[in-house]
C-alpha cells in the first residue's frame, strides 16, 4: 500500500495514477471529506480508482505504507511534515510533489520586504526539509510537466523522480510508471526540485503575456530567457545547469508556461486583465506556487547579485503595481550580451 498526503488535484491525480498498481491511502485533514470521498467515490470531480481509500490519520497513513507521497503547498509543507514525522521510521521512503521552497528564521511576513536579501543558508529545498524533520534518509522529488488537469483526465504524461538513492528511484518507477505514465530517474534531486520550483516564475509571466494578448514569438522569448534565470539560480544555489535540460526543467516550463491549467499561468493571465495581487490570491482555490517562489527568488537575487531582469520586472508587477507595459518595454530593450552563457 502506498501513502498519498494532500487531497488537493495533484495528491488526487497522483492518487489515482498510484491506483493502476496498488492499494493508496490518500490522506486529508478533514474527516467529512473522508466520509465524502469513501462513499462516493468522487473528489474533485474526478472519478477514483477502485483501490484509493480516504484517511485523516497520520498515523495509519504511516503504519500501513512504506512508499509516502506528500503532495502539499510549500508554505504549509513544514508543518506537515512535522505532523507526520512522529510515526516515520527509518524505513519509510519519501518521496514528494511539491513545487516550492521552504525558509528558515524568515517569516512569510518577512517576504513583505522588498529589500530583504537570502542567501542558501536561509532556504530550504522540501526534501531538505523532511530531512530535517523526521528520521526518514531515503528521500525523492517529484518534478515534470505533470499539470493535475491534465492527468486527472488520462492524457498521457512523464515525470522525473530525483533521488540520490537508487531504491528510491525504482520504488517511484515502479509505483508510478504505466502505459499512459511514463516515470524518468535523476540522482541530481537538488537540480530536480529547484528546477520545479522556479519555472512557476516564468510561467507567471507567461500568463501576463497571454492575458495581454501577446503571440508566441515573445511568449517564447520569455520562455528562453527565463530558463537562463532558472539556471543562474540553480547554479547560485549549488545546482547543476543540466538538470534544467530535461524532464524537470524545460519539460516542466514549456508545459506551466503554455497552459491555461496551469495555476501559475492564470495568474499572470488574470493579472494583466487588471486584477489586483491580493485579489486573485484570495480567489484561487488552491495555491499558486510562483507567486511565494518569486518573492525568495527576488531576495535570492539580491544577495548573489544575479542578472535576473524577468524575476526582478515580475516581482515589481506583481508585488509593487509596476505598469505591465512599462515592464515589457524594459525587457525588450534589455541589452542581453548573448544568447546561452550558462552550459
Amino acid at each position: 500500500m502506498t501513502g498519498v498526503l494532500g487531497a488537493g488535484s495533484f495528491g488526487t491525480s497522483i492518487a489515482n495514477l498510484l491506483a493502476m498498481n496498488t492499494d493508496v491511502l490518500l490522506f486529508t485533514r478533514k474527516a467529512d471529506l473522508v466520509d465524502e470521498i469513501n462513499s462516493s467515490r468522487k473528489h474533485l470531480g474526478v472519478q477514483l480508482g477502485d483501490r484509493v481509500r480516504a484517511t485523516s490519520d497520520l498515523q495509519e497513513l504511516a503504519q500501513r505504507c512504506q512508499l509516502i507521497f506528500p503532495m502539499v503547498p510549500s508554505n504549509s509543507f513544514r508543518s506537515m511534515i512535522q505532523a507526520l514525522a512522529p510515526h516515520l521510521r527509518p524505513h519509510h521512503m519519501v518521496i514528494h510533489g511539491t513545487k516550492g521552497l521552504d525558509l528558515v528564521n524568515i517569516t512569510e511576513e518577512d517576504l513583505d520586504d522588498p529589500h530583504l536579501t537570502l542567501s542558501r543558508s536561509d532556504v530550504r529545498t522540501m526534501s531538505e526539509v523532511i530531512l530535517e524533520e523526521t528520521s526518514v534518509v531515503r528521500v525523492g522529488c517529484l518534478s515534470g510537466p505533470n499539470l493535475a488537469a491534465e492527468i486527472m483526465a488520462g492524457q498521457p504524461a512523464a515525470t522525473l523522480i530525483g533521488s540520490r538513492f537508487r531504491e528510491v528511484i525504482h520504488a517511484g518507477q515502479h509505483a508510478l510508471n504505466s502505459s499512459k505514465f511514463h516515470v524518468f530517474g535523476s540522482y541530481d534531486i537538488l537540480g530536480a526540485e529547484l528546477a520545479g520550483a522556479l519555472k512557476n516564475i516564468i510561467a507567471l509571466g507567461s500568463g501576463v503575456l497571454g492575458g495581454m494578448g501577446l503571440g508566441r514569438n515573445v511568449q517564447g522569448l520569455l520562455i528562453a530567457k527565463g530558463l537562463a534565470e532558472m539556471v543562474y539560480f540553480g547554479k547560485a544555489l549549488g545546482a547543476q545547469s543540466h538538470a534544467f535540460i530535461g524532464v524537470a526543467g524545460i519539460g516542466d516550463l514549456v508545459a506551466t508556461a503554455t497552459s491555461t491549467n496551469s495555476r501559475n499561468y492564470t495568474f499572470g493571465v488574470r493579472l494583466a486583465k487588471g486584477e489586483t495581487t491580493e485579489y486573485i490570491r484570495s480567489n484561487m482555490p488552491e495555491l499558486a506556487e510562483g507567486v511565494r517562489t518569486l518573492r525568495i527568488a527576488h531576495a535570492l537575487s539580491r544577495y548573489y547579485k544575479l542578472h535576473t531582469p524577468i524575476t526582478d520586472m515580475l516581482f515589481a508587477v506583481v508585488f509593487e503595481g509596476f505598469p505591465i507595459e512599462k515592464a515589457l518595454e524594459y525587457l525588450m530593450t534589455y541589452p542581453y550580451a548573448v544568447d546561452v552563457d550558462y552550459l
